[in-house]
């Protein structure tokens, strides 16, 4: 059993996964208990990206070996890579406090803050990452972000000149500079950084999918579909793009395109409730009433907050002539719009980013 354990180590290291998985599975015949062999197992599923079936395996490991702080620095890697960024963060709560002085966790664990718009916990997580971190400019961008929304304005100062520093009048810097103007709904500026950033170098990741994103905010709808698209010839496999254009092609009345673009969004990523939300408008547009609204329920698992969820749940309902059930729904999504942010209103920091 140890010899299988050490070969599907030695194939783990050098990237043979179909190796590594037939080792460890070797292991557990003999040890169906070895947290190892599931967490291996988990590692060899990630490198995959096969998200889901990483998470069991995972999971079972620290069942297993529950004082292991790896296998929980990668059930929270799993989830962050998912999107899933509120999930991520207990396992990673748990590794920074085991962990305290270990860099990849509290900065995931500051970034998941991040993502989660939990802007305070973001800041009093990534802050102190200053003396290992300020040469790295995603840090810096995220850090100046998170002191704007906290009223932080000499740490975003700090953390703004420090990137200039760092970084100069490089396209990676003026990209940074666009996506903070984003999150300061700066539309129209960061359209002129962007486009700075994407002349000086049109391969850069991101910046033709940020471009999009600025665009379909000032509403110029077939800009942002030629900007979307061209992201998808840097990074062809990303489900947020297709997602993207599936919603601006329904503005632009393309049906049929958004429809394929909701589905590819999909196949890449099950997780995105705007995606089935998407299809669920078309299909109540073309009076397709029961598929309208298994794909909006759909939606409204991944994001049971959704006031947009409950209104076209209303509209569905009325189309289908259940009048006081449609008004309830419309109740419940007035009363959401007051106290919830609409989770499947544009975020573009949603876009998966690399820590």
């Amino acid at each position: 059993m140890q010899d299988a354990f050490q070969a599907g180590q030695q194939a783990l290291v050098r990237g043979d996964l179909e190796q590594a998985e037939s080792e460890f599975l070797k292991v557990l015949k003999w040890d169906p208990l070895n947290a190892g062999a599931y967490a291996n197992l988990g590692v060899v599923r990630m490198r995959r990206h096969e998200w889901s079936l990483a998470l069991t395996e995972l999971k079972t490991a620290e069942r297993l070996a529950p004082n292991v702080p790896g296998i929980r620095l990668n059930i929270g890697l799993v989830y962050f890579r998912e999107g899933d960024y509120r999930a991520a963060i207990p396992p990673l709560e748990s590794v920074a406090r085991d962990e305290p002085n270990s860099l990849q966790p509290r900065f995931l664990l500051g970034l998941s803050y991040f993502l989660a718009e939990r802007y305070s916990q973001a800041l009093s997580r990534l802050e102190p990452l200053w003396a290992e971190e300020s040469q790295n400019l995603s840090y810096l961008y995220i850090l100046s972000i998170a002191a704007d929304k906290t009223g932080h304005s000499t740490l975003e100062d700090q953390a703004a000149a420090r990137m200039l520093q760092v970084g100069g009048n490089s396209p990676e810097v003026r990209l940074l500079i666009g996506k903070a103007d984003l999150a300061r709904l700066a539309n129209q500026s960061a359209v002129t950084e962007l486009k700075s950033a994407a002349k000086a170098n049109p391969r850069l990741p991101f910046v033709h999918f940020y471009l999009g994103i600025a665009y379909r905010r000032l509403n110029e709808f077939a800009e942002a579909k030629l900007e979307f698209s061209r992201d998808l010839t840097v990074d062809p496999d990303v489900a947020y793009t297709y997602d993207e254009l599936g919603d601006v092609c329904s503005y632009l009345g393309q049906e049929q395109e958004a429809r394929a673009y909701f589905r590819k969004a999909l196949q890449l990523n099950a997780r995105l409730a705007s995606s089935y939300y998407g299809l669920a408008k078309i299909d109540f547009q073309e009076k397709r009433y029961s598929q309208a609204w298994s794909a909006l329920a759909s939606a409204g698992r991944l994001d049971p907050h959704s006031a947009s969820v409950h209104y076209l749940k209303g509209e569905i309902l009325l189309g289908m002539g259940r009048r006081a059930e449609s008004k309830s729904e419309f109740q419940i999504a007035s009363r959401m719009q007051k106290t919830v942010r609409d989770q499947l209103l544009p975020n573009p920091e949603l876009r998966a980013q690399e820590p």
